[in-house]
This record gives C-alpha cells, sequence and structure tokens, in this order.
C-alpha cells in the first residue's frame, strides 16, 4: 500500500479496480485528496467501501472500465486482482486505455518458498497469503516475475517502474527477484 500510494499523485483520478473493503482509497482520499472509485464482485466489500465514503461500483470491471473514454483516470490500481480475473491481458489493455498509468500488485509465485511448498508437498501452496485449500479458491492466474516481465515485453508494454518486496512485503529485494521477491510492483504506462 505505501508504494502504491507514492505512486498516486495529489488531487488526482483513481480508479482501483478490486478495491476489496476501500482501505487503501480511504487511505488515498485522506492522504493525497483523490477523487476515488472502486469495482469489486462481492456486495459485503462494496458495502464496505460505501461505509468508509468511498463511492464503489459492483460489477463486472471490463463492463465498467467500458464506459469512459481515453484517458479519464490518473490512475488505475490493480492490487492482487489480476490473478483472479479471467482475462488479465483485456483488463490491462482497458486500464492503460482509461488511465495515464496502471499500478499492478502480484503475489510472485516464482518465490522460492512457493517453490518449495510446490516441490514438497506437490500442491498449491498453503501459507499466509494463501489459506484455502484449492477446491475452496476462485480461479486464479498464478505468475512469477519473469511470467510478468515476458507479458510485457511481448505486449510493447512500458514499465515506469518496478519494486520487488522480500517474503514479508515490506523490505526490498534488489537481487534475484523472481527466486527472493514475495510480491512485485509494476508502474505501467502507455
Amino acid at each position: 500500500m505505501q508504494t502504491i500510494s507514492e505512486w498516486v499523485e495529489p488531487h488526482s483520478r483513481v480508479l482501483d479496480l478490486g478495491c476489496g473493503r476501500g482501505v487503501l482509497l480511504e487511505s488515498l482520499v485522506h492522504s493525497k485528496d483523490v477523487q476515488a472509485v472502486g469495482v469489486d464482485l462481492d456486495v459485503g466489500k462494496i458495502a464496505a467501501c460505501i461505509r468508509r465514503g468511498i463511492t464503489a461500483y459492483q460489477g463486472d470491471m471490463l463492463a465498467f472500465m467500458r464506459a469512459f473514454p481515453d484517458g479519464h483516470f490518473s490512475r488505475v490500481i490493480c492490487s492482487r486482482t489480476l490473478e483472479e480475473v479471467g482475462n488479465p491481458s483485456a483488463v490491462i489493455a482497458e486500464a492503460l486505455r482509461v488511465a495515464r498509468a496502471v499500478a499492478v500488485g502480484f503475489v510472485n509465485h516464482g518465490y522460492w518458498r512457493n517453490r518449495l511448498d510446490t516441490f514438497f508437498h506437490g500442491r498449491k501452496p498453503r501459507n499466509e497469503v494463501y489459506t484455502t485449500p484449492w477446491h475452496e479458491s476462485r480461479p486464479a492466474n498464478l505468475a512469477s516475475i519473469a511470467d510478468f516481465e515476458q507479458f510485457c515485453a511481448e505486449k510493447n508494454i512500458r514499465v515506469a517502474r518496478r519494486v520487488f518486496l522480500r517474503g514479508d512485503w515490506k523490505t526490498p529485494c534488489r537481487a534475484f527477484p523472481n527466486l527472493r521477491a514475495g510480491y512485485a510492483l509494476y508502474d505501467l504506462t502507455r
């Protein structure tokens, strides 16, 4: 949240895809005086946003973004969202159309602990991040940093900034991020 907050300009228009309960947007409204709107499928999470005073839409994020003209938002945020959508490529393309910049954050499945868990247990990782077994989980697009870097190169997406965090999601990871980083953040631009 701290890194994404640093990337958001004061007084800008921000769209958070998969906004959850609106904690990040509420923080940005108070600290950066942004115009914020969130989108999520979960009715309970949308209700929590509204209780926080955050404008939120319950429904399909692609359909929601299609209602806006090019460049309407200053920034779109996709923090732990792309892992759970049906077509991440389409979401990124549409986000880059409606905003000047897109912040993408995801769990790095190339992280050494995830690799070891899969290797030794032969199943989906179970840890503080993924607490549920596979049959109780939503569909997931598991990606590593190497996967995402290749995707950006193939789609000619400009990466303005990258931040890699160790397994604690706080400490910067400067060497061998595909192996040693637990979380990756990308600032994408058109």
